[in-house]
């Protein structure tokens, strides 16, 4: 019964932590009694597994999803004077490592249906100083990389994929981070592969580039205290590698239950007016990492602010925790002020902006919790 769940959370990761607490605690503790926390077997096992569910030939593992995308654009010999064509609609880490190298994010906006990199307006970005494009899979639907890889192929690009919420996800029934030259996942604890801390990797068919990565990784050096490079410190936990080989063996699953919970969603959603719901391309499978609606912006029952936010707020007074992914697009950032981009430049990244709620999400959400949000909904905007 609706009337019986309290309270509905954005994510709930202690649940998948208590199916999997005695094989977790078995693992962690057989590496803490070896005395290798850092790289060794457990790491290169993991990095091996993780490959192979991809179908590449290479995998390093790293510290992070941000360090994923840094070390993949070292690695291309991206910086000073080039450019990266990306979305505008996404994790501030997307660019953010564009900007570390040394280059400039030069932004494409986005499809309004699957908030994802509108592939038809790539080319038009496209200069002499372009190097790369990196597509975000976001919310765990994937881009449409057929079209995307075309282009990349006539220009001669370089291609990075931002897999950091779509682990496990398709295109053409090829995972993603496995149909550019260079895939970059993060195991952030509420990703649909996630750890008990950061942790994050990249996927390669190129064995050049991964040993480059391997160089960067290890401050530059390949041989202990001789340094080829500027690297940095970017090494996965031992911990994290054996709770990731457990967790990637129920990954699977898992998107399997998002799928279906994305479908219930979209049954009954898609029936409220003024509710726009997320849908995937033809050709691709998503694994929900979030189910990101929008909402109109108008203004209703004497609300204040934007209606989007007086729709959280009528959510959370009943119980729904909801999460706001992005509440300003990357183009409008302070930071990014001197590329010159202009309000209404990119108006669907915008308006996405001011309409997009992230409602719960996680393997283990019932079907009783989804009621309650979708009635909840459902009262609030009639």
């Amino acid at each position: 019964m609706i009337q019986s769940v309290n309270s509905v959370p954005a994510f709930d990761i202690k649940q998948q932590y208590a199916a999997l607490a005695a094989e977790v605690s078995s693992a962690v503790l057989e590496v803490l009694s070896s005395g290798r926390y850092i790289g060794g077997p457990a790491v290169e096992d993991f990095e091996q597994q993780f490959a192979a569910y991809h179908g590449v030939s290479e995998c390093v593992a790293c510290n992070s999803g941000t360090d994923a995308l840094y070390l993949a654009l070292r690695a291309l010999d991206i910086g000073t004077g080039d450019e990266v064509i990306t979305t505008p609609f996404s994790f501030f880490a997307t660019t953010e490592v564009i900007s570390a190298v040394g280059a400039t994010p030069v932004f494409v906006d986005i499809d309004a249906t699957t908030f994802n990199l509108d592939v038809t307006q790539i080319a038009s970005a496209i200069t002499p100083k372009t190097k790369a494009i990196i597509p975000v899979h976001l919310f765990g639907l994937p881009v449409d990389m057929t079209a995307l890889m075309a282009i990349a192929q006539s220009h001669n690009l370089a291609v990075i994929e931002d897999c950091a919420q779509a682990t496990g996800a398709s295109w053409e029934n090829q995972k993603v981070g496995s149909i550019g030259h260079i895939g970059c996942f993060s195991f952030y604890p509420t990703k649909n592969l996630g750890g008990c801390g950061d942790g994050g990797a990249i996927t390669t068919n190129d064995s050049a580039i991964a040993a480059k990565l391997r160089i960067f990784r290890e401050h530059g050096s390949k041989i202990r205290y001789i340094h080829e490079e500027i690297g940095v410190n970017s090494r996965l936990d031992a911990i994290q590698a054996v709770i990731l080989q457990i967790k990637l063996r129920y990954l699977d699953i898992w998107n399997k239950n998002r799928q279906q919970i994305a479908t219930y969603y979209y049954q009954h959603l898609s029936q409220i007016p003024g509710i726009i719901p997320p849908q995937e391309l033809l050709g691709g499978e998503a694994v929900w990492n979030q189910y990101t609606i929008r909402v109109s912006s108008e203004e209703r029952n004497g609300a204040t602010s934007k209606y989007r936010d007086w729709v959280r707020t009528q959510l959370q007074d009943q119980g729904i925790s909801t999460m706001l992914y992005y509440p300003l697009p990357l183009h409008l950032q302070p930071v990014y002020k001197t590329l010159g981009y202009q309000p209404g430049q990119l108006p669907i990244s915008e308006q996405a902006s001011h309409q997009v709620i992230s409602l719960p999400m996680f393997p283990e959400l019932t079907q009783e919790q989804q009621d309650k949000v979708i009635y909840a909904l459902k009262d609030c905007l009639s």
